[in-house]
């Protein structure tokens, strides 16, 4: 007979769904490249900006749009990660935070280049 003062035992928690896991890292993992990608992309970009006509650009624009960009997908992609890990551990979907992170994310590289495009006059 259990004691009156003990709480009963907490039943186990079920196992994290396979196809939830695997959807989640695997956006995880391509968001981890793309942005990895449009770093390289945005490294590039700013690098040759020397052979734009001066009248036509604005380096600062560029550099601020693409670093604006590329800052907004890492703190994306971080807090995904972070509330992905979290929707996993109390078992529940992860997979959809995890598209929406990679979603952002390109959303936000697009636009950094947006503004790129619009700095350098192209």
């Amino acid at each position: 007979m259990a004691h009156p003062s003990h709480p009963p035992p907490r039943p186990p928690k079920p196992p994290i769904a396979t196809t939830d896991l695997a959807v989640s890292i695997g956006a995880l993992i391509l968001t981890v490249a793309f942005g990895v990608v449009a770093a390289a992309m945005g490294l590039f970009s700013l690098a040759f900006l020397d052979y734009c006509p001066p009248e036509s650009r604005s380096a600062e624009g560029a550099a601020t749009a693409v670093g604006t960009a590329l800052l907004a997908a890492f703190a994306i992609g971080v807090v995904g990660l972070v509330v992905m890990v979290i929707q996993l551990y109390r078992r529940k979907p992860g997979w959809p935070l995890a598209v929406a992170s990679f979603a952002w994310c390109a959303l936000a590289v697009v636009l950094g280049g947006v503004g790129y495009v619009m700095a350098v006059g192209a």
